[in-house]
């Protein structure tokens, strides 16, 4: 039990030392543009990027199933500007119909 709560104790210790190594070391410096562009895009790649693993992606294996298709519908109905419910209730709906087939 002891060896549980002090590696929890070392990941809190690094990630904090992590997250505090950045306004140490730059302290009131701009950033460069370059960079500031950079991680202004961060937000949405990662969100990318799980929503592909967690669409494409079952038990580490490719698989293109009844919830592949149902992010595809919501996908076609955001290109439509469908409001957010709805778009969402139409890919569960095509992903429901999918699996009941």
């Amino acid at each position: 039990m002891t060896a549980v709560w002090t590696s929890i104790a070392v990941v809190a210790g690094v990630n904090f030392a992590i997250k505090a190594a950045g306004p140490v070391f730059l302290g009131g410096r701009e950033l460069p543009d370059v960079l500031v562009r950079v991680i202004a895009l961060l937000a949405s790649a990662i969100l990318a990027a799980l929503v592909v693993v967690g669409t494409f992606s079952d038990e580490g294996e490719l698989s293109i199933d009844a919830q592949t298709a149902g992010v595809a519908v919501a996908g076609v109905a955001f290109v439509l500007r469908l409001p957010l419910l709805v778009a969402i209730g139409l890919g569960a709906v095509a992903a429901a119909l999918l699996r009941a087939l």
